[in-house]
C-alpha cells in the first residue's frame, strides 16, 4: 500500500504545502508527554501552548508506558495520566491539529526507547555486527541492544501493540478528530549505528541483502557480471563486512552493501506504514523523521547515506530530518533545511530545537533557538513541531515547565515566532529555487563504504571530531585505480559548487541523484559532480533533462564507466562537440538545453555565475562574501516577497543587499519595523548571528 492507494483523503501535500480540503494548512506545534505529566495540569499547559500562537500537538505515545504484560495495555485505568483518549479529546477540544508518534520507536530519551524491557530481552529481535555479536545503542542513561527490523518477530510483536493504540487513534483520525498525520518509527538510523560495518548483519537482514541484489541484477549470471565474481549460487554470497577494496571493480559489491542498508531501512518503515493503514490510519498523512545528518558539526555531502528521503517518500507522505543545533553550526542548519526543501513533498521538520537533552556537551539557549528558528525558515521549512514544548525528566529549559509554569522570555520568543509566521502567510510562501544541486548518491554509498573506523553513534560531540558518520578522518585514501580517491574527492567538489552558489547570489536548494528525474524540470540549472563513473540510466536521465530546455553543470569528470564499471559514455558523448569556454571548461548544446563541464576547482565560481547569469535566474547581491540571502515568494501575489538576510558571523556586518528591482516598501517582519528603502537597495547593520526578515513589496 502507498500514500496514492484508493482511499478518499481530505489531506494532500501540494506545492510543498499540507492540505486540508485543497487548503494549505499550517503545521507549527511541538510535544507534549501526556504521559509524564499530572493529568490535571493537561488543561492548562495546554492554554500555554495555544497563547504561544502553536496550532499542533506532537505526541509521542510510548509502548514501553502503556503495556502492562504482554497483550494488556493501560489506557488510564491503572495510572490516569495514561488516558491517550481523553489527551486527545482535549486537544481537540481545544482546536488543535494532532501528530501522533506511536512508534514502535520513539526514543523521548526513554530508558527502552519506548520499547517493553521484555522486547530488548528477546535475542531473536537483535540487530548484529560484522562480528555476529550483539549491536549495543551506546545511549544513556544506560545502553541497550539495537532491535533487528528486518525479522518477522519483531513485526509480529508490533503487532500487537498497534492494534492496541491504533484502535484508539482511528476514532480520532481526520476528518472525524484532530489527527491529521502520524509518523511511523522514529529516527531509524540502526539505532544511531550508521557506520557501515556495524549493523544489520543479523540472518533475516542477510537474507533480506542477498534478495536485494538478485533483484537488481535479475539472476545469478548478471550479479557475477557486475561483481566480476563466480558465485554458484545467491546463499554464497556475503555482504561485506570490512572495507578491504584496492580496485575499482571491487566497487559494486561495496556500494551494494551501502545501498542494501538504504533499503533496509526504506522496507521497514513502509510494512510499518501498511500495518497503521490496515489498522484503520489510511485517510491521514504518514511520515518519518530521519535524525539529523551529517555527524557533529555538520560536513559536506555525504549526508545521504544511509537515508533516502526520497526512496522512502515511495511510501509514506513525506519525509524530514530533525534539527538540534546552534547558531555557530548555521552551515548545518542550512545544509538539513535546504536539502529537506529539495528533496521531500512537504519541508517539514519533526522534532526541532525547544529546551536541551541534559547530556549535550554544549547545549544551546534561547537566543540558538531564535537564531536557528530563523535560518530553517530562511531556507524553506514549512512546518515544524517543537520538542520540546513542556519541560519533564531527561529535558530541560523548555518553555513551559513540567508543573506548568512558564518562562517568560521563552514564550516571548515562541509566540513572536509564531504571529510573524500567520501574520506573513508563510504557509503560502515558496522559496526562489531556480538551481538545482545533487549531492552523487553514488559517491556518498562509496565513502560510507570505504569507512575503516566504527565510530559508535550517540550523538554526543567528540573533542576529537570524529563521528559515526563517514569523513575524511574515517575514510580510506585508497584512488582504487582512479586519478584520485572519488570517496574523498567528491565533498570537495560538492563543496566548492554549494559555496560558488551561495556567494553568486542566485537561489538553489539540495537534493541527491535519487530525486526522480521529473522533479528536475522545476529548476532551471542542474548541478552534479561527476567522476570517472556514474549510473547509465543517471547519465540518460541527465541527458533528456539537458536535450528538453535544461541546463547542466558537471564536473570535473565526463564519465566513462557505469556503476559496475563497464564502458558508459553518454554524458561523454553529449560533449563530443563542446566549445571551449574560459579556463578549461566545456559547453555543449544538446536540443533546446545545454551541458558545461567545470574540469578545474578554480574556475567552479566564475563560471557558474556566468552559466546562471545567462540563463536569466533570480538574483540578490549582498556587500559581503559572509552574508547570505534568500528570497521567498508570495503566492498569488508576485509585487510581494520574503528576503531573509543572514550574518552567521561572530562580527557586526553593515549590509546593503542589491535586489534588482525598485522597492516601494520593506517592513521588518520579526520585529514588525518598517525600513528605509534605498532605489533597488537594502541596507541594515547586521549583529552577531542575526537573520533579519524583509517583507518586500516592488514596483510594478
Amino acid at each position: 500500500m502507498s500514500p496514492s492507494a484508493d482511499v478518499y483523503r481530505p489531506i494532500a501535500l501540494r506545492n510543498g504545502a499540507f492540505t486540508l480540503h485543497g487548503e494549505a494548512t499550517a503545521l507549527y506545534g511541538g510535544a507534549v508527554h501526556y504521559w509524564r505529566l499530572d493529568r490535571d495540569k493537561w488543561d492548562s499547559i495546554l492554554d500555554s501552548v495555544r497563547r504561544m500562537g502553536f496550532t499542533m500537538i506532537s505526541i509521542y505515545i510510548p509502548w514501553e508506558v502503556h503495556e502492562i504484560e504482554r497483550g494488556r495495555f493501560d489506557f488510564g485505568q491503572v495510572n490516569p495520566s495514561n488516558d491517550i483518549d481523553a489527551f486527545l479529546s482535549l486537544c481537540e477540544a481545544k482546536g488543535f491539529k494532532i501528530v501522533v508518534r506511536p512508534g514502535p520507536q520513539i526514543n523521548s530519551e526513554l530508558t527502552y526507547f519506548g520499547y517493553p524491557k521484555r522486547i530488548l530481552a528477546d535475542e531473536r529481535l537483535h540487530a548484529r555486527s560484522a562480528r555476529g555479536s550483539k549491536v549495543v545503542l551506546t545511549q544513556v542513561p544506560k545502553p541497550i541492544p539495537a532491535l533487528n527490523y528486518a525479522s518477522e518477530e519483531f513485526f509480529a510483536e508490533t503487532a500487537l501493540w498497534y492494534d492496541a493504540i491504533c484502535s484508539i487513534l482511528a476514532k480520532h483520525a481526520y476528518p472525524h478528530g484532530g489527527i491529521v498525520a502520524a509518523q511511523v518509527d522514529n529516527e531509524m538510523a540502526y539505532f544511531f549505528g550508521v557506520n557501515a560495518y556495524i549493523a544489520d548483519y543479523s540472518d533475516a537482514s542477510i537474507e533480506g541483502y542477498r534478495q536485494f541484489v538478485l533483484d537488481k541484477y535479475g539472476d545469478l549470471p548478471g550479479l557475477n557480471s557486475a561483481y566480476s565474481a563466480s558465485y554458484s549460487s545467491v546463499e554464497s554470497l556475503d555482504p561485506p563486512r570490512r572495507f578491504d577494496a584496492t580496485s575499482r571493480q571491487e566497487i559494486p559489491w561495496y556500494a551494494d552493501w551501502a545501498e542494501y542498508r538504504e533499503r533496509y531501512l526504506i522496507t521497514s518503515m513502509a510494512r510499518l506504514a501498511d500495518m497503521m493503514r490496515e489498522r484503520g490510519l489510511a485517510g491521514i498523512a504518514l511520515f518519518h523523521n530521519y535524525p539529523h545528518p551529517l555527524g557533529p558539526g555538520g560536513a559536506v555531502s555525504g549526508f545521504t547515506a544511509p537515508y533516502n528521503l526520497a526512496a522512502l517518500e515511495e511510501h509514506l507522505d513525506f519525509v524530514g530530518f530533525d534539527i538540534y543545533s546552534r547558531k555557530e553550526l548555521y552551515s548545518h542548519v542550512k545544509t538539513i533545511a535546504s536539502y529537506v526543501v529539495g528533496t521531500s513533498r512537504y519541508p517539514y521538520i519533526p522534532e526541532f530545537i525547544a529546551g536541551v537533552w541534559p547530556w549535550y556537551l554544549n547545549p544551546g539557549d534561547l537566543d540558538d533557538e531564535e537564531f536557528v528558528t530563523k535560518a530553517a525558515l530562511m531556507h524553506g521549512i514549512r512546518g515544524f513541531s517543537r520538542y520540546m514544548l513542556v519541560e519533564r525528566d531527561r529535558w530541560l529549559d523548555s518553555p513551559i515547565r513540567r508543573d506548568g509554569r512558564e518562562r517568560p522570555e521563552k514564550v516571548e520568543m515562541f509566540r513572536t515566532v509564531n504571529e510573524m509566521l500567520e501574520a506573513g502567510d508563510f504557509r503560502n510562501l515558496r522559496r526562489q529555487e531556480d538551481v538545482l544541486l545533487l549531492a552523487n548518491r553514488e559517491y556518498d554509498r562509496l565513502e560510507a563504504a570505504s569507512v575503516l573506523i566504527s565510530f559508535p553513534g550517540d550523538f554526543l560531540e567528540t573533542p576529537s571530531g570524529f563521528s559515526e558518520y563517514a569523513g575524511a578522518l574515517t575514510v580510506s585514501e585508497d584512488s582504487l585505480g582512479f586519478d584520485e580517491p572519488v570517496q574523498l574527492a567528491k565533498a570537495t567538489w560538492f563543496s566548492a559548487f554549494s559555496d560558488a552558489l551561495t556567494r553568486s547570489g542566485f537561489g538553489y536548494v539540495l537534493s541527491d541523484t535519487a530525486l526522480p528525474a521529473k522533479r528536475w524540470q522545476a529548476h532551471k540549472l542542474l548541478v552534479l559532480s561527476t567522476f570517472d563513473y556514474l549510473d547509465s540510466g543517471l547519465q540518460t536521465s541527465l541527458a533528456e533533462y539537458v536535450d528538453s530546455g535544461g541546463t547542466l553543470v558537471i564536473g570535473p569528470k565526463a564519465p566513462s564507466l557505469d556503476s559496475t564499471m563497464r564502458p558508459c559514455t553518454v554524458l561523454r558523448e553529449a560533449l563530443a562537440d563542446a566549445v571551449p569556454l574560459a579556463a578549461g571548461a566545456a559547453e555543449a548544446k544538446i536540443g533546446s538545453g545545454r551541458i558545461i563541464l567545470v574540469p578545474d576547482l578554480d574556475t567552479v565560481p566564475a563560471i557558474l555565475a556566468e552559466v546562471c547569469g545567462r540563463s536569466g535566474l533570480v538574483k540578490m547581491t549582498a556587500n559581503d562574501p559572509a552574508i547570505e540571502v534568500t528570497v521567498h515568494h508570495t503566492v498569488g501575489d508576485p509585487r510581494t516577497k520574503v528576503v531573509f538576510v543572514a550574518n552567521p558571523t561572530a562580527a557586526t556586518i553593515p549590509a546593503e543587499i542589491e535586489v534588482g528591482t525598485e522597492l516601494d516598501a520593506v517592513r521588518e517582519i520579526w520585529d514588525g519595523r518598517d525600513v528605509a528603502t534605498h532605489g533597488t537597495t537594502i541596507a541594515e547593520s547586521l549583529p552577531p548571528y542575526s537573520i533579519h526578515v524583509y517583507r518586500c513589496v516592488f514596483s510594478a
